[in-house]
């Protein structure tokens, strides 16, 4: 697992941008994870995961860029909410981005969190799972390290439910 962490001044001199970078391998080939994650999320994220209560469609309707989702998921025994717009989604290289773009859970000095993936063919006929979170935060704010280590087990949570979920269902497709 790759890891790193940059700060720079964003274009405006208001905001900071802070990226954190890391690499997974999975057992399941791109396409299959790829399907599960991007296209049959919304359905299956509240199945694989229990705190997750709902994904609903607040603006579009094909999931594809500019669309907004809103998940419900429960923390600390506290419905709460996190809004998703998706930025990118391309289906012949495995690419799908989003920011996290409002939550009643994000810290004051948060502006929004942005989520770049990338899924490639590993030699064991499994996926190289390449993601890049980069943190804006207000001023010259920095995230936490508990911050960036909650976020980083949140995602990891969710991609390894989803491979689970594969997994543990063959006939999936």
């Amino acid at each position: 697992m790759a890891e790193g962490m940059k700060g720079r001044g964003s274009d405006s001199d208001k905001d900071s941008v802070f990226t954190v970078s890391e690499e997974n391998i999975s057992t399941v080939a791109p396409a299959r994870l790829f399907k599960a994650l991007v296209f049959d999320g919304d359905n299956l994220i509240p199945k694989v995961i229990e705190a997750i209560q709902s994904v609903e469609i607040l603006e579009g309707n094909n999931g594809g860029p500019g669309t907004i989702k809103k998940l419900t998921h429960l923390e600390g025994g506290e419905l709460h909410y996190v809004k998703h717009k998706v930025e990118a989604v391309d289906n012949d290289n495995f690419v799908y981005n989003y920011s996290l773009v409002e939550s009643d859970t994000f810290p004051d000095t948060l502006e929004k969190i942005s989520v770049d993936t990338k899924l490639e063919a590993a030699a064991n006929g499994g996926s190289v799972v390449k993601v890049t979170v980069t943190s804006v935060t207000k001023g010259d704010a920095k995230p936490t390290e508990e911050e960036l280590k909650m976020g980083k087990q949140k995602g990891e949570g969710l991609f390894k439910a989803i491979e689970g979920y594969l997994l543990a269902n063959p006939s999936y497709n």
